[in-house]
């Protein structure tokens, strides 16, 4: 619970925005042009993208846990700074600081979670994750709502509306002087009797601990002389085959379109028809169907094989999208537009945060080996959230320039590209260790290298048993 507060305060410190903007754009506030506008939204994003990048290398180096506090003191001041702000480049700049703890949390949460759950645990822990930040945006949209609705002529609320998040921050400040670092991280700093006294501590049987801690560790030996990759190692091509890999599954996870419906959910809302005090009302209903979808996943997480809740995501995903583009191309001016046009977004959510989205950082979470972990999962993440910068800034311009039809054509072709990369080239890691799945992972890129010819074609990265 407290290391996902990271997850949290990533949802409120991105959901916040979509109440908070129509306000600091008011004359008498910061009277920021359509520009600013635009950048206060999304250089959050920007700087999540380089703090996704550093954080894995610095948590690889000083421990995840002291990482983890850093973060919530950066969380704490960018949020207050923010919320404190005189003018619109004050705004903005703060918010980009803001934006490299939300990327930093967004590595380091789901790393921490993968390295302290058992095989049966992972998935459900990292998902774990994934509800707080659902959850976080749900409560970022209804603070907005309530702070709104019992202050109703004072436009100076967006600062409490961004207040808020300093809450969570020091819940998670506090929090993380009572969780125990990493055993993983332990065990490559050559620390196996710590490592063992916290998984005694945290997991009923003391034996599976000792053999979990012997198999790191003879592995860890075997790749001793490869320390931590840096990028010199994307030399390899089992290591690039992987750093692609993850770098495809943090595209995708963006490029299907979620944020459209995150940002601007209001905006398309009021282009179809709804008013826009029932635009807003309608948004906590896109909040909490993806705080419902995303509970569902963790229970699916169990059941249902990776690759297959992966691709099931997308196609749900896709389909939505097309009645969406199919309602504004043939449905015109009619009342039933407004109608079709929420189903569809709410089932685009339910699809998305039930299989697209939690099923992406569970996989990025276990298919990197410990010493690519750190690498790995910062430029994975760097992609997911550069490819979130882009649609976050291009979404307005598309609309301007190719109308709803067009853009919204544009993301049902890249839900294609989506389905065809996961279909090809996602493995199946469900009910394996982490090392089996290096292990099996490795073995079949390094055979791919040899047999590329024979083995590439549909197979891709599939691994078996």
């Amino acid at each position: 619970m407290v290391v996902t507060l990271g997850g949290l305060l990533f949802g409120v410190d991105t959901g916040v925005i979509n109440g908070a903007l129509p306000y600091m754009a008011a004359p008498q506030q910061l009277n920021l042009t359509s520009a600013e506008e635009g950048l206060v939204t999304s250089v959050i994003t920007l700087g999540a993208a380089i703090g996704a990048l550093t954080a894995g290398k610095l948590a690889d180096r000083d421990g995840r846990k002291r990482i983890l506090c850093y973060l919530a003191v950066l969380f704490f001041f960018g949020t207050l700074f923010c919320a404190t702000a005189p003018n619109a480049w004050w705004l903005i700049s703060f918010r980009f600081i803001l934006g490299l703890a939300v990327g930093g949390a967004s590595v380091i949460v789901p790393t921490y979670l993968a390295e302290v759950a058992t095989a049966g645990l992972r998935g459900r822990l990292v998902t774990q994750n994934e509800l707080m930040i659902t959850g976080g945006q749900m409560l970022a949209f209804t603070v907005n709502a309530i702070l709104g609705t019992c202050f109703p002529g004072v436009t100076s609320i967006w600062r409490e509306m961004l207040a808020f998040g300093m809450l969570p921050a020091f819940l998670l400040f506090c929090g993380t002087w009572f969780v125990p670092e990493s055993p993983r991280w332990l065990i490559m700093k050559r620390r196996p009797q710590a490592a063992i006294a916290i998984l005694d501590r945290i997991r009923p049987d003391h034996q599976r601990s000792l053999a979990e801690v012997q198999s790191v560790t003879a592995i860890l030996r075997r790749h001793r002389n490869t320390k931590a990759a840096g990028l010199r190692d994307l030399r390899h091509p089992w290591v690039r085959h992987l750093v692609l890999l993850g770098a495809g599954l943090g595209i995708i996870q963006q490029f299907v379109g979620i944020n459209i419906m995150m940002y601007y959910g209001t905006s398309i809302l009021m282009k179809v028809g709804f008013g826009h005090r029932v635009a807003l009302v309608a948004n906590i209903g896109n909040g909490l169907t993806s705080f419902i979808a995303t509970a569902v996943g963790m229970r699916l997480m169990y059941t249902v094989a990776r690759r297959r809740m992966l691709l099931v995501g997308i196609t749900g995903t896709g389909c939505s999208l097309l009645v969406i583009t199919l309602g504004i191309l043939f449905l015109g001016q009619s009342r039933l537009l407004p109608l079709v046009v929420i189903g569809s977004t709410m089932t685009f959510l339910a699809f998305f945060q039930s299989c697209v989205s939690p099923t992406t950082w569970v996989l990025l979470s276990e298919i990197f080996p410990q010493q690519l972990r750190g690498l790995g999962m910062g430029i994975a993440t760097f992609c997911l959230w550069m490819a979130n910068f882009l649609v976050g800034f291009t979404f307005p311009l598309m609309m301007a320039h190719w109308g709803g039809g067009g853009t919204f054509a544009f993301f049902i072709a890249f839900n294609a590209v989506a389905w065809v990369f996961s279909w090809s080239f996602v493995p199946e890691t469900q009910g394996k260790s982490l090392e089996q799945i290096q292990f099996e992972l490795r073995a079949q890129l390094q055979t791919s290298g040899h047999h590329h010819r024979h083995h590439h074609r549909g197979n891709g990265l599939q691994v078996t048993n």
